[in-house]
């Protein structure tokens, strides 16, 4: 048996407003251990594209339909997930709309891009809110 890291995908989903003005950057408080502070994402199914998985992922847990923007990057540290060893791809993406906790999230959040670093946020997630803020300099 083949044994490998397991496959998810993460979304640093930005809400704007219909007059296209940034209301925020979508984080969740998650339902299961462990708990805290999280981007929204999940799980890759086996036959499932990646991009799919993200799609069905920011629905399940927020409610929101998104369009992917752009890829951020790829996170593997096999310490970045203290339940197993796990492989993120991670996708900055847009919508609109009115974000509603579903599935794995107990709450959702709309938080201003000033206070994202702030925040204690579980698994590797602190760093990719880092990098997406580089990016956005």
């Amino acid at each position: 048996m083949i044994k490998t890291p397991y496959l998810t995908v993460d979304g640093i989903i930005e809400l704007y407003d219909s007059d296209d003005g940034l209301r925020g950057v979508v984080l969740i408080e998650r339902k299961n251990p462990p708990h805290g502070w999280a981007l929204p994402g999940g799980f890759v199914d086996i036959g499932e594209r990646v991009e799919s998985a993200l799609l069905r992922e920011m629905q399940e847990e927020t409610s929101l339909d998104v369009t992917i923007e752009s890829l951020l990057g790829v996170y593997s540290d096999p310490a970045r997930d203290p339940r197993f060893h796990t492989a993120s791809i991670v996708y900055a993406c847009r919508a609109y709309g009115t974000p509603r906790a579903q599935d794995d999230a107990k709450a959702v959040h709309i938080i201003s891009k000033e206070q994202l670093e702030q925040l204690p946020l579980v698994f590797d997630h602190k760093s990719i809110i880092r990098d997406y803020l580089k990016g956005k300099e």
